[in-house]
């Protein structure tokens, strides 16, 4: 008995599947992605070529399938992104053999010649139509390229990074859209915003700028580029408004930034804080303006003095020679009263004189500044509080300027607060070092600062105040700040103003501290002088000469008048064989178109070595008259002077 079936059907399945999984496995040995296939037990069942080239194995004669996961001789090491070994049973093939699903894994291998690749693996169980685990699958492609990619490019941030932090500007970049997307540490320090709180908002919220004088907004930059695709600047007088509400002066340029074909796909402003440098450059203008001044200033003032010392000079006399009891004794006592207010005048418009000079000493300034404020505020409605440090440092310095400084600063804070209000003056020791105060040197100095509780100074001209002849006042001459910052200037200080519109203005005074104590004090007296012998006054003003010679007669001595120095030489040689005898010389410092005393007085101390000589000036505050003695001179005496004075300086010099 025999039987037969027909297997054409079956066999050709079998064949078929046979084909297909050739297929299959030709696929995967060919795949460029490496992949790995294990059963549960760990056996590898599928080692593509690609995975043999990813772990450098190629050159190995043992095969890579029919052995176990865990049991496997490896050539190579498995890490983690650290560089750190991953256990077995870690791994993504032992994950999915335990039925876990691996997603974008990235890791590393370092290879059998120690080289290290990039791998990024996914890794899924595979299971059988009634839900047995048969395998566990794994790819892994080499990632090695898109990492150094990143590493490089992470590489260029940092260095712009760098790059940025190290500039000294401001740099802010922006989309198309004006929206920040870069700040530098600068930027952060000149906006108050940190890039984490910018990113991503408009640039005029953190990037406000306004018109320093009219505080109106400024045009937003960005929108200026983006418009026109060219490179701009802001315009002059431009104020950055910080966070915290504070303002800096800058300097702005904005450029469009665009790819490598051209099209605009940002913009980057890049600004600089200005405000010292505008400081430095305001101070310079201004010595500047002052410098050119003082010649017109100091030909005023000495031309006005001589006038003075006339009309004061025949007031004083005419005093002199008047009863207790005379009618018209209350009315030139009243006209020297004005003596002061005038000298004053000539005092501010010398200041700005060419060589103005203060007649400097070391001395302690506490008692000075107080008694100067409260002088200046009496009779007024306007309290105030002084601190004065009890360790003050003593300072070289003329005490009629600082005393004038300090005057005219209170009459602006009184003019400030017409319903009244506070000053408050505190001075106390201040060192300085670096270039933050334009114009002073590293060191020693006191600070003196003056505020008030008036109206403040508005911003729009706060740059002008210390300008010559700048008011906004109706009865205003424009000198009481000009001449607090000349006089701080000639003594080697500076003077800064800040104000709040609505809060007051602060005015700081920095004044370099002595190196040296004050020399011990003396009394002074104010004694009623005689004397007898001849005086030769030497003055190309009649005026001049004429009170002069009245003053010295009163005083009991012989006035000898002299136009110019021809005349009192010619004098001089005379007096040789006349009586009584020539006691001293008063000699004006400059005369028009002849030599004046500064010019004749080496030739008068060596022909009459004994005979004092004396100079006088309207150039009140030329360096002759601070420091005589080291031009040839015995004393000097400025005009216009008065009775006391001239005696006072005759007792000192000519009383044996």
């Amino acid at each position: 008995l025999a039987s037969a079936r027909d297997i054409t059907e079956p066999t050709a399945a079998v064949t078929k599947l046979a084909e297909t999984q050739r297929l299959l496995q030709s696929v995967i040995e060919q795949s460029p992605v490496p992949m790995v296939v294990a059963a549960p037990d760990g056996t590898i069942t599928i080692f593509n070529q690609a995975c043999r080239d990813l772990l450098g194995i190629d050159d190995e004669p043992e095969p890579n399938t029919g052995i176990n996961l865990y049991t496997m001789r490896r050539t190579w090491q498995d890490l983690d992104p650290a560089g750190n070994p991953i256990p077995l049973q870690d791994l993504p093939l032992a994950a999915a053999l335990r039925g876990e699903h691996v997603r974008h894994r990235e890791m590393k291998v370092q290879r059998k010649d120690g080289s290290i690749r990039w791998e990024i693996v996914d890794g899924v169980p595979v299971y059988a139509h009634d839900g047995t685990l048969i395998a566990g699958l794994i790819i892994f492609p080499d990632i090695t390229d898109r990492k150094l990619a990143e590493e490089n490019i992470a590489n260029e941030r940092e260095r712009l990074a760098v790059t940025l932090r190290s500039i000294g500007d401001g740099v802010i970049t922006t989309d198309t859209q004006g929206k920040i997307t870069i700040m530098n540490k600068v930027a952060e320090d000149l906006t108050g915003w940190t890039l984490a709180d910018a990113l991503g908002k408009p640039l005029e919220t953190v990037f406000t700028i306004i018109d320093e004088r009219t505080r109106t907004p400024r045009e937003n930059p960005v929108s200026r580029v983006l418009s026109s695709g060219q490179i701009i600047e802001l315009a002059n007088h431009t104020l950055l408004v910080g966070q915290d509400g504070s303002e800096r002066v800058i300097a702005d340029s904005g450029a469009p930034i665009r790819d490598s074909t051209g099209h605009t796909i940002g913009v980057v402003l890049v600004f600089r804080d200005m405000t010292e440098k505008r400081k430095l450059l305001d101070h310079l203008q201004r010595a500047d303006k002052l410098d050119s001044l003082g010649i017109l200033a100091g030909g005023i003032a000495h031309d006005f003095n001589n006038l003075l010392s006339g009309i004061f000079g025949y007031i004083e006399l005419a005093r002199e020679l008047s009863t207790t009891d005379d009618p018209i004794r209350p009315f030139l006592d009243q006209a020297l009263g004005v003596f002061d207010r005038a000298t004053n005048l000539t005092r501010q418009l010398i200041t700005f004189s060419k060589g103005g000079t203060p007649v400097r000493k070391i001395q302690p300034i506490g008692t000075l500044l107080q008694n100067s404020l409260r002088f200046a505020l009496s009779g007024s409605q306007v309290t105030n509080t002084v601190a004065i440090a009890r360790d003050l440092w003593p300072c070289h310095f003329d005490e009629h300027q600082i005393a004038q400084v300090v005057d005219n600063l209170a009459i602006n804070a009184l003019q400030a607060m017409p319903e009244g209000g506070t000053i408050s003056l505190i001075a106390e020791n201040c060192l300085i070092s670096g270039n933050k105060h334009p114009g002073l040197s590293p060191g020693r100095y006191v600070k003196i600062t003056i505020s008030d509780s008036g109206i403040g100074i508005p911003p729009e001209i706060r740059n002008r105040i210390f300008d010559p002849f700048f008011t906004t006042r109706e009865k205003g001459n424009g000198l009481g700040l000009a001449v607090c910052y000349s006089i701080m200037q000639k003594h080697d200080g500076t003077i800064e103003a800040d104000s709040v519109p609505g809060k007051g203005a602060t005015f700081t005074l920095y004044l370099p501290a002595a190196d040296s104590p004050p020399p011990p004090h003396a009394k002074k007296t104010a004694p009623r002088h005689r004397g007898k012998g001849r005086i030769i006054i030497m003055d190309d003003e009649s005026s001049v000469r004429k009170v002069a010679g009245g003053m010295l007669s009163s005083m009991g001595y012989e006035p000898v008048e002299a136009r110019d120095s021809d005349e009192m030489f010619r004098i001089l040689a005379a007096a040789r064989q006349e009586s009584p005898p020539v006691r001293a010389l008063i000699l004006d410092l400059t005369i028009p178109g002849g030599k004046g005393g500064k010019a004749v007085v080496v030739e008068v101390n060596r022909k009459y070595p004994d005979i004092p000589v004396f100079v006088t000036s309207g150039y009140s505050d030329d360096p002759v008259m601070a420091s005589p003695t080291e031009y040839g001179f015995t004393g000097s005496i400025k005009k216009p002077f008065r009775l006391n004075d001239l005696a006072a300086l005759l007792e000192q010099h000519l009383t044996k």
